[in-house]
């Protein structure tokens, strides 16, 4: 905790308790990461606990498609794409604690009756599951000053129901100073451009039902909310005045806590919860953020990222990566998807628009050769290239192929009857039966090289980053392949993690993922590099702002 504020560790933690109605994808998370900075920024000590209500235990066999980019922890936890939000809002290392899953839940109270701990009582709903949720939210607030507690979905989704009960219990055990209700709706618009209230009116109706009462509602819509619509919103739903606040759109998710402080929600909040006094005083509040996002950009450059999933949700973490990279340089980065499928059609000429190219992580067999083509594109081109995780062992396939002439090379998860299984599964995994949370997983060192490009980015000997794969190099190969050009410059025993090509001007692949640790006040070195890369290789007109295709190297 801040020791230049005067809160008091011994009071305890202050919770938040964010739930959304209406529909889900409106921006709950960002609404807290965004309040999270804030409070942060005042001098708090800040976490998050990120409530999921689905039946799996984790996000680690769920596909992204359906659900975004499964993000990976330091301790190995595969968890939401939210932790990301509030990893890289609070800039704060988040543990498996903090995503709470109804899967998590009931296995955990299963088991403990499975071995007796509830001496023969009948195990229920209340208050056998209600306080597991209980447990888990105190366990994940301890040593904070202020917990910001998300419930996935929305209120009246059947299976968030033991979550909200849990949450109604919270309220009767907590001072009253120390727990706030705040929920997020959506505020449309009719067709004659008036701002509709009921939506908002009917999920207040929705949480009261289930005796929730909010202390404040944040309404999401495209513009600032009218002053008569908040007035009406708070009459109708039984909220003072003043704690009504809009949640307007906004170009980018990082100007978010600059709009809500505008509003004045953190003083709100902080006024609430009576710690308003204890907050830094205002002259020597962090400003770093609002400096950092609100940084004039001189420039834009495209980036290629090929993928098999037309999302952005799959692959959030590299797009912000990709962002906070640009903050460090000053461009704005605008990345073009490329389906990796569809390389013979228009997606083919992206790869050939773009001023650099970036392959990431991913399982199966589906689009890898397009993406194997985009990497033979950026190598023979002089195009900066980073992949990450499967987009670095693809890396060593078309190398293998293109360059030492193993036809048919490929990697054993693909192709299980490729003659050169340049990549193969690791050691550990052949015996496993399960495939959730079985992976190589977490933060884990990586010895660095003297004297090559990673040690130039890193700036050391060694890195820490985070892993999610059963595949790695098949050692039979490193020979071969590092014969001639190619560099394994960061390896963890015998496991190889970077690559680097020596007769590019930036050819970089990492087996972890760089991206997960990337934050917008401390841009991902292999990021930066890239970016550095594709600034020198195109030339950024300040007083166009934009990137014009002069090809320098």
């Amino acid at each position: 905790m801040p020791t230049e504020t005067g809160y008091d560790p011994s009071l305890g933690s202050k919770f938040v308790f964010v739930t959304g109605g209406v529909m889900s994808g409106l921006g709950k998370g960002i609404t807290a990461a965004s309040l999270g900075r804030l409070l942060s920024n005042a001098g708090f000590d800040v976490t998050a606990v990120k409530i999921d209500p689905y039946l799996n235990v984790d996000a680690g066999t769920m596909n992204p498609y359906q659900h975004g980019e499964v993000y990976v922890l330091n301790d190995g936890g595969e968890v939401d794409l939210d932790l990301g939000n509030y990893e890289r809002f609070l800039d704060e290392d988040m543990t498996s604690d903090h995503n709470v899953t109804t899967g998590k839940v009931y296995q955990d109270v299963i088991e403990r009756e499975r071995s007796g701990d509830y001496l023969g009582k009948t195990v229920q709903i209340i208050p056998h599951v209600t306080d597991n949720i209980k447990r888990r939210i105190r366990e994940a607030a301890e040593g904070s000053d202020v917990c910001l507690v998300e419930v996935g979905g929305t209120v009246g989704d059947i299976e968030g129901m033991p979550f909200l009960e849990a949450l109604r219990q919270f309220s009767h055990e907590q001072d009253d100073e120390d727990i706030l209700f705040a929920h997020v709706t959506l505020v449309p618009y009719s067709k004659n451009g008036e701002q509709k209230t009921k939506p908002t009116q009917h999920s207040v109706k929705e949480l009261r039902s289930i005796g929730l009462q909010p202390d404040i509602l944040v309404g999401r819509c495209e513009d600032r909310l009218d002053p008569d619509v908040k007035e009406k919103i708070a009459l109708f739903c039984d909220v003072p005045n003043d704690a009504v606040f809009s949640n307007p759109d906004v170009e980018d998710v990082y100007h978010v806590p600059l709009k809500v402080e505008e509003e004045g929600l953190d003083q709100y909040v902080m006024e609430r919860f009576d710690i308003a006094d204890d907050a830094l005083p205002e002259a020597e509040q962090s400003t770093e953020w609002r400096d950092l996002v609100t940084r004039e950009r001189t420039g834009e450059v495209d980036v290629a990222l090929v993928g098999k999933y037309a999302l952005e949700d799959a692959y959030m973490s590299i797009h912000e990566a990709l962002k906070h990279a640009g903050l460090e340089a000053g461009v704005d980065v605008n990345v073009l998807w490329v389906d990796s499928e569809k390389m013979h059609d228009h997606h083919e000429r992206r790869i050939e628009e773009a001023d650099g190219i970036v392959v990431p992580g991913g399982f199966g067999s589906r689009g890898t050769e397009g993406k194997i083509e985009a990497i033979r594109y950026a190598r023979e081109n002089g195009v900066p290239f980073l992949g990450l995780c499967l987009g670095f062992q693809l890396a060593v396939v078309e190398y293998a192929r293109n360059v030492l002439g193993m036809e048919g090379a490929h990697s054993a998860e693909i192709d299980e009857d490729t003659p050169y299984p340049v990549i193969d599964l690791l050691p550990e995994q052949y015996d496993l039966e399960d495939l959730g949370g079985t992976m190589r997983l977490g933060a884990h060192e990586t010895e660095i090289e003297p004297d090559t490009l990673a040690h130039e980015l890193y700036g050391d000997t060694s890195c820490t980053e985070r892993h999610r794969h059963r595949y790695e190099v098949n050692p039979e190969y490193i020979d071969e392949l590092t014969a001639d050009g190619l560099t394994f410059s960061g390896e963890a025993g015998n496991r190889m993690e970077i690559v680097e090509y020596d007769d590019h001007p930036f050819f970089f692949g990492t087996q972890f993922h760089p991206e997960y640790r990337s934050r917008p006040t401390r841009a991902s070195p292999p990021f930066v590099g890239l970016l550095d890369a594709v600034l020198e290789r195109v030339d950024v007109d300040p007083a166009r702002g934009d990137a014009e295709a002069e090809v320098t190297n």
